[in-house]
Order: structure tokens, then sequence, then C-alpha cells
């Protein structure tokens, strides 16, 4: 269970689970906390994680004004203060990779590491191609059902298309009381189309893990693998078989990976 968080940036609704060193979970586009449950039942007896929805996403109210990715890093370091988190392991996926990497920029202290899912550093034409056309999408699918089952072909395995995952998980969206709307899916996309980091990256002093499905159609391995270039000492990792979220297809997978890192930098620090 969560609630909502009052922070010097306007409230948020999150939820915390579990006891150990802290972690941030930075959901994508559209997704709400609830993206993250597998890591927050299977992480929780080793960390203390903290889920939030983005600002537009679940119970966290949209602003007026366009929405900036910067201004989300900003939200998330609001999210650790109001918390009293001094620095977390950080862990953002997609869209919430971008605001992970400007969290890292703006605010150092408050990131113990990174792990970059799904990452990139600076949209290329196939992406900008890409989520154009989601943006239309969205706004002309002939219902919220037909916009899922469209946006999702680019987000799953043919695996999980046909064992009935992705089938679950639209319904699970369809049957979630506070659903996203045209105007914050836009919105959000538009700030995360826009995030540009690449000749930034070399700041990062964090130690960083980046994480990247072997047939991402969103951020393909070529994406991750520039981010992974430029920060130093970063490591890249490929899922093989793996799409845009692993960590929801196979989060046994992911949460041993991550959980390996964390524990590495927790021993380096000790």
């Amino acid at each position: 269970m969560g609630d909502l968080l009052t922070t010097d940036r306007g409230a948020f609704w999150a939820e915390r689970r579990g006891d150990g060193p802290d972690v941030l979970l930075v959901a994508g586009l559209s997704d709400p906390a609830e993206v993250w449950r597998e890591q927050l039942d299977g992480l929780a007896g080793r960390y203390r994680l903290t889920a939030f929805d983005n600002r537009g996403s679940g119970r966290t109210p949209l602003p007026d004004g366009p929405l900036t990715v910067p201004g989300m890093a900003d939200d998330a370091a609001a999210v650790l203060r109001a918390l009293q988190v001094p620095a977390a392991h950080v862990t953002g996926f997609s869209g919430g990779s971008s605001v992970a990497q400007e969290l890292a920029l703006r605010h150092p202290p408050l990131v113990r590491s990174l792990v970059l899912t799904s990452a990139w550093a600076r949209a290329d034409a196939y992406f900008r191609a890409m989520t154009g056309f989601w943006h239309w999408m969205a706004e002309y699918a002939p219902d919220e059902r037909a916009m899922l089952e469209a946006f999702l072909l680019w987000i799953y395995t043919p695996r999980a298309h046909a064992d009935g995952t992705v089938d679950r998980f639209v319904e699970e969206t369809l049957a979630f009381p506070h659903p996203q709307s045209v105007e914050a899916f836009q919105r959000q996309l538009a700030a995360f189309r826009a995030h540009d980091t690449l000749d930034r990256l070399a700041e990062i002093t964090a130690p960083t893990l980046v994480l990247s499905g072997e047939v991402d159609l969103v951020a393909p391995p070529r994406l991750g693998r520039v981010v992974a270039e430029a920060i130093p000492g970063a490591r890249f990792e490929m899922l093989p078989g793996e799409a845009h979220q692993p960590f929801q297809e196979v989060p046994g997978v992911f949460n041993a990976r991550v959980d390996a890192f964390w524990q590495e930098v927790e021993s380096q620090r000790a």
C-alpha cells in the first residue's frame, strides 16, 4: 500500500516496501508505481524500496505547463528528500532511465548507484519516428483497449504475446482505477523524446549498470551501449531474448542481476 507524499515540489503517490539499503525505482512512460510489483515483492527482504508515480501517471497529478526530464529528476530528488533518504540505489526503466540519468547529473549525492534499463542518451531517427506515431495513436485509437494492444506490440517479446502475458497486462491496465489521460501520455512522451544527456554523461560518478534487452524495439542495445560507453566505468549487459520490460517478463533474472550489482556496490563502500 502507498500514500500521497508531500514534498517541496508537490504531492507524489509513493509506495515503500522492505528494509535495508534504499532503492528508488523510477518508472517509464505512462507506468504507475505498480509496474514494479515484482521488484517490490521480490527484493523487499534485502532492501527498502520506494516506487512512485511520476507527474501525470497514476495518482500523481499532471501539472500545468510542459513536462521536462530535468524537472522530473528534481521531482525524484524531492521524493528522496521528503523520505529523508540521504542516498539510494536508483533504478530507472525506459523514460525512467532518462530521469535517473538527470538525477545523477543534477543531484549526485543522492545517487549511490545507477541501474539504467532500456536506456538511451539521445533519440535517433527511428526513435523519433516511432514515438511520433505513438503521439497520434494515443489520440486517435478507437478506444483504450485498441491503444494498449497496439502500443504493447513494441514493448513485450513475441513470447509474452503468445503465452497470454500481454493479455493479462492489458486487462490489469484497463481495470486500474487511475487511468492516464491522453494529454498526460502525450506530455510525458514529449519530455522523453527531448531527453539528451549524451554530452554530459561523462560527468556521472555513480557506479552504473546498463541493461538492454536483445530484441528491444524501443531502446535497442545499440542505444544502451552508447550510454554505457559514455559513463566512466559503466558496465553494459544484454539480456538474451528479452525486450523492453525484462523486469516484468523475467523478474527473477532481473532481480538477481540488480541484487548482485547492489551488493557489490555496498561491499565496495564498506
